[in-house]
């Protein structure tokens, strides 16, 4: 396997993963690169470089930062977001892998959507423990620590695939061990507010 080839799947599975914790802070990072010159996206991708492009994702994102900080606002965001980052995460993935064969791009489609789903209800689970603590500092930390990870998951896909790849294999089993547990997490705030509210 070529090393272009590697990349290009390292950086469709990262796109994928990476949209289950932000699709917009993954679509500015994709695009600044691209744009910056730091990865050749394929064909498919590179409207991504549209400063149009870039510009509404900078804006969703500082949005969606905001709204991120705020304890059982970001459960809410988060629900809502279920329709965002995994179709998000599909598509990312699917034209991240766009310059290898047809079949490669349709099965990291697959894949991408499958990682954009875990990373997302592993999101919305550890937030919705994080809520159980009154004060908001919690959420801030952690809201910022996942931009990062986008960050550093993305670029890490770009200069090291094989290490990203490594890490991702092991993220997804821990995240396997982890998702009964996550799922009943993310429900924790909608029992609540069926019973009366964040106080109930």
């Amino acid at each position: 396997m070529s090393a272009e080839t590697l990349t290009a799947i390292a950086v469709a599975l990262a796109a994928g993963w990476a949209s289950g914790l932000n699709t917009y802070a993954a679509i500015l990072v994709l695009g600044l690169a691209q744009r910056l010159g730091f990865v050749t996206l394929p064909h498919d991708l590179q409207v991504l470089e549209s400063p149009w492009v870039i510009a509404v994702a900078a804006v969703l994102f500082a949005l969606n930062f905001l709204a991120d900080k705020i304890p059982y606002i970001d459960s809410i965001n988060d629900v809502l977001q279920t329709f965002v980052r995994i179709p998000a995460g599909v598509l990312l993935a699917y034209g991240a892998a766009g310059g290898l064969s047809p079949e490669v791009s349709v099965i990291a489609g697959l894949l991408g959507g499958t990682l954009a789903a875990g990373t997302h209800i592993a999101k919305t689970g550890s937030r919705a423990l994080i809520n159980s603590s009154p004060e908001p500092f919690t959420n801030i930390v952690a809201s910022l620590g996942e931009d990062v990870t986008v960050l550093g998951g993305l670029a890490l896909a770009i200069a090291h695939p094989i290490t990203f790849l490594c890490l991702l294999a092991l993220f997804v089993i821990l995240l396997i061990w982890l998702l009964p547990k996550l799922v009943r997490l993310a429900l924790v705030p909608f029992r609540r507010l069926v019973r009366g509210g964040p106080g109930a």
